[in-house]
């Protein structure tokens, strides 16, 4: 059973993406982290992720859960809440909200203005982070997610965020000078 501080984790994400790689778990990390990744001066205090969600995947990560001392996130328990995280529990949802061991961790099967890990997948960029492969959605595809999305705080990070899509675009027409 895992210790949490009474504040909650730190969020970690070296040691979450590590969790999912030991475990095999096919994902693409969706959100301000994979926009982060792509250079945007964007802060954020989680993982979001998008898994394949056949059910060797999913089993694949229940382990992983399991193995970062996962638990349901809810507002005023930063320890969280127990639940069952087998891979016919997280079938049943198309969005988990998790704290662990390592911090926060957001699962979304399918996120706004996708159509999930398959869609995804096709242009997302294969990352290596401190020794962990990665891949991570594409800046483009960031982007489509938060407009869809339409939350206040997606709609904050959109300007910056196209601005750097620009600018990436810019220099890879330049032969990535």
């Amino acid at each position: 059973m895992s210790t949490l501080p009474p504040e909650g984790p730190a969020f970690d994400p070296l040691s979450i993406l590590a969790a999912l790689e030991a475990h095999g778990v096919a994902y693409v990390l969706i959100g301000a982290f994979a926009a982060t990744i792509h250079g945007s001066p964007l802060a954020t205090a989680d993982a979001d992720i998008t898994p394949a969600r056949d059910e060797a995947n999913l089993h694949r990560l229940s382990e992983a859960l399991r193995a970062m001392g996962a638990r349901v996130w809810a507002a005023g328990e930063p320890q969280g809440l127990a639940f069952d995280c087998s891979g016919e529990a997280l079938a049943r949802a198309d969005i988990w909200n998790l704290v662990t061991d390592h911090g926060r961790v957001d699962i979304s099967f399918a996120p706004a203005g996708t159509r999930g890990y398959d869609d995804l997948v096709v242009d997302a960029a294969q990352f290596d982070i401190a020794g962990v492969a990665v891949r991570v959605a594409s800046l483009a595809d960031v982007i489509r997610s938060k407009e869809a999305a339409g939350r206040e705080k997606d709609r904050a990070a959109l300007p910056i965020l196209r601005r750097l899509l620009d600018e990436l675009r810019r220099r890879d027409a330049q032969g990535g000078r």
